[in-house]
């Protein structure tokens, strides 16, 4: 069959449907058919599952002419996901294709939800499509015989790349595909991916950038213009003295009318707890939409995510509270408006939020953005222009990941064994492993076999048996099988199960928040009141109360910071504060009597301008520097500066940082004229500095704990007996403090200090940040009393110390006095 006669087979397809194929479209079918491997880069709503299935399948038609009498078992194309939310969308999207052209091709999902029975049926029999994530492709190359089951595997294709990309699950991706790539020599790999700043260095990380692929790949672009609509929500009565989650829910009663005159409504917030918060208020202050309102988050258990997915679609939802665990792919039609609650801090995720209302070709996105503070107003009108400007974050991806590299190759070992050779030629043809030495290399494969330096003596930690033609192989069951239970590179606090004292499954909490509670604690999570009885085997057993309660699980990781293109485009904004207001967006003019108030005691800096704020209250000095960075830099650059004074004179500060600044409290004053004058935002020994500031040694301690249970160097215990974090963390600290003392030069060791400088610290960012506060002219407004941008920051203080409840109070007294002032 020609190539001509495969396309009439997909246009005729696409005419029984009454749609038109997108130009995109029609290019990655050809480029997928010429043997190509590629990235498109297409935004959510315009057929880019349709771009790749069609090819995959047609490529089957054409290598089998007789496809409709006989059918070709094996697997032909794997779909990598990073969420298994998407899985069934993009398997209903296959299974209509397949079906509508007869082509009698199967199509299974194998991810973390799956069945065990549902994994061996596969093991017996591959689905000819299988649908998969990062994950659980790993766990297939640890199955003996992988090579038969991807012998005869057309295409790979990876899902929202951009999710991936700067991720450890990226770089298990990369890994998973230099093995498929030597496999089956005829495979395409592609990537599918919303809009990112750095796209061509993201089809580099994909492909490889020195590999064949690349130079036979091809970057195709969709050029639809999405046209995507931004309402902020702006509240009737703004407080003079702005606090985090001072706002939120005393918006509440302005969602209503949204939820219900839309079709389907989908209210994103950051966090989980923030979802649990919102659902309850919601059902507490409207009852009337009990069964019409849901919630959805990745705690709640696979069934319940299931059901409230399918009731999105058929239309029989008014609303769906939900986290990040909705942010994807997933295709529903019916959802006509979103709610952002509270800043995103990135504008991807934003546009990507955005995109799940007029999820159709042609169709506009609508979204209201409701700020959880008022100074998130100023992030509200930043997005307006990135939505303009259509600007997007590059994602950085990471390099030298040794962790994941030893349960990439310990994987394999499990399986059928590597020889080294071999694997370094596919290891070095990745993004992340491009300059690997020989000297990293050999040291690798001498810590798979004899464990590292110092823990020679001890046998456990000798995994790997190197055979006599150098093959290198795991032969003992036990280290097989705990591998198999730890392959993966999320590393969270420890999940336990939460349950029904008499059964009945309900989700999953992490043990940090659960080993707070006491017997006949109420708490609330996916959207019930639970009293907590206790804790047997890894299980939280609980009974239903009719307690109210405020204790709502918390997450790790719930506090996100400003991407650097959203710090800039913030900036940019509130600058616009000092024009005339005929020049000012509708946020920044609702903003007024906060401005003013802020110009009482203080100024609203201009571009050229960086502004230092200090007063005196009972607390003690206050210090506060505004570079408008987001959290991480400024984490960063507040210790730098306390290090830095200290070594003028002696003095003790403690820190406190939010996206717009951060905070050097002491009970002595500060010459701030001594720190400009001794020029301590230079960026000269920056590094060293750094280092001896922020005690850089436990920062990296914590940060290895993720890399000792991603190199298995510490066992997570068995499902049902996981082992506690507090144990994992002792268990990490102490290898590391053993590499400390004896073995300086370990690879995962060194790996914990660039992964503390270079991501969590973000020392590229701090760099520019200083140089421009270098180029600005500072302005020292000595204050009377707090001003309404130091508020938030001093009332964060107070956040750890007091209740929800008792902090509103103290806060209210606060502002009442400020006011009286």
């Amino acid at each position: 069959m020609t190539r001509d006669e495969l396309y009439t087979i997909a246009e005729n397809w696409f005419d029984q449907q009454n749609w038109t194929p997108f130009a995109f479209q029609r290019q990655t079918w050809k480029a997928f058919l010429q043997g190509k491997h590629g990235l498109l880069n297409a935004p959510t709503g315009s057929g880019k599952t349709y771009a790749l299935w069609f090819p995959i399948i047609l490529n089957y038609i054409k290598s089998n002419p007789d496809y409709k009498t006989k059918h070709k078992k094996g697997l032909k194309a794997i779909w990598i996901t990073p969420l298994r939310a998407l899985s069934h969308e993009i398997k209903q999207s296959a299974e209509r294709v397949a079906k509508d052209l007869e082509t009698g091709l199967t199509v299974g999902i194998r991810s973390g939800d799956t069945s065990a029975s549902e994994r061996a049926k596969q093991k017996r029999n591959m689905p000819d499509l299988l649908i998969t994530t990062p994950e659980s492709l790993q766990l297939l190359l640890a199955t003996k015989g992988y090579q038969k089951i991807f012998k005869n595997c057309s295409a790979a294709i990876i899902d929202e790349w951009h999710e991936l990309l700067g991720t450890k699950r990226g770089v298990q991706t990369e890994l998973g595909l230099s093995r498929l790539k030597s496999i089956s020599t005829n495979m395409r790999i592609w990537g599918i991916s919303a809009t990112i700043g750095n796209l061509e260095q993201a089809r580099q990380v994909l492909l490889g950038p020195n590999s064949s692929a690349f130079d036979n790949s091809v970057l195709i672009k969709a050029n639809i213009s999405k046209k995507i609509t931004v309402k902020s929500i702006i509240p009737a009565k703004m407080e003079t003295f702005p606090w985090r989650g001072h706002l939120g829910l005393r918006l509440l009663d302005t969602t209503i009318p949204i939820i219900n005159n839309s079709k389907t409504t989908l209210l994103f917030t950051n966090t989980r707890s923030q979802c649990e918060i919102w659902f309850q208020n919601i059902l507490e202050k409207h009852p009337e939409l009990a069964g019409e309102i849901a919630m959805h988050h990745g705690s709640i258990n696979k069934e319940t995510r299931q059901w409230v997915e399918q009731a999105i679609r058929n239309e029989s939802l008014k609303a769906v509270v939900c986290t990040s665990s909705l942010d994807l792919g997933v295709d529903f039609a019916p959802v006509e408006t979103v709610v952002q609650i509270g800043g995103t801090k990135g504008i991807s995720r934003f546009l990507q939020r955005a995109g799940r209302s007029g999820h159709r070709p042609g169709k506009e996105s609508v979204i209201y953005f409701l700020p959880t503070h008022a100074l998130e107003l100023v992030e509200a009108s930043a997005l307006q222009q990135a939505v303009k400007k259509m600007a997007v974050e590059d994602r950085i991806p990471y390099l030298n990941s040794f962790d994941v590299l030893i349960q990439y190759l310990t994987t394999l070992a499990v399986s059928d064994g590597f020889y080294p050779g071999a694997i370094l030629k596919e290891i070095k043809n990745t993004f992340c492993f491009q300059a690997i030495t020989l000297e990293q290399w050999q040291w690798i494969l001498n810590y798979l076999v004899l464990g590292s330096q110092s823990l020679q003596s001890y046998d456990e930690f000798k995994k790997v048996e190197l055979e006599e033609d150098g093959l290198f192989k795991v032969n003992h069951r036990g280290i097989a099988m705990r591998h198999r239970f730890q392959i993966g590179t999320i590393v969270g606090d420890a999940n336990l199960t939460v349950r029904y004292q008499k059964g009945g499954y309900i989700g999953t909490i992490e043990e940090f928040f659960i080993s707070k509670l006491k017997a006949g604690d109420v708490f609330t999570f996916a959207g019930r009141n639970l009293e907590f009885i206790r804790i047997k085997q890894m299980q939280v057993h609980v009974r239903n109360s009719n307690k109210k309660s405020t204790k709502v699980p918390a997450w790790m990781g719930g506090r996100m910071s400003f991407s650097a293109q959203m710090s800039d485009l913030l900036r940019n904004e509130l600058y616009t504060a000092s024009l005339p207001e005929n020049k000012q967006s509708i946020e920044i003019r609702s903003l007024k009597t906060i401005f003013n108030k802020q110009r009482e005691e203080s100024i609203v800096p201009k571009p050229d301008e960086f502004l230092i704020e200090t007063f005196k209250t009972n607390d003690g000095h206050h210090h506060i520097f505004y570079p408008f960075e987001g959290r991480a830099v400024h984490e960063a650059m507040g210790s730098l500066l306390s290090y830095r004074i200290s070594l003028l004179s002696p003095i003790t500060f403690s820190l406190a940082f939010n996206d717009y600044g951060f905070e050097l409290l002491s009970d002595q004053q500060l010459d701030i004229q001594e720190i400009l004058d001794n020029d301590l935002f230079t960026t000269a020994y920056m590094f060293d500095d750094l280092q001896k500031s922020l005690n850089s040694t436990e920062m990296a301690k914590r940060k290895f704990r993720d890399i000792a249970v991603i190199s298995g160097l510490v066992f997570t215990g068995y499902p049902e007996k996981g082992i506690k974090m507090k144990h994992l963390q002792s268990s990490s600290q102490l290898f590391f403090d053993v590499f400390k003392d004896y073995e300086a030069d370990n690879l995962l060791y060194q790996q914990a200090f660039t992964e503390t400088f270079e991501h969590q610290l973000e020392e590229g960012r701090l760099r520019m940040a200083l140089e421009r506060i270098n180029q600005q002219n500072i302005i020292w407004k000595q204050c009377s009393q707090p001003t309404p941008f130091s508020f938030p920051l001093i009332t964060d203080r107070l956040r750890e110390k007091l209740s929800s409840e008792k902090l509103a109070d103290r806060i209210q007294r606060m502002t009442a006095k400020l006011l009286k002032k």
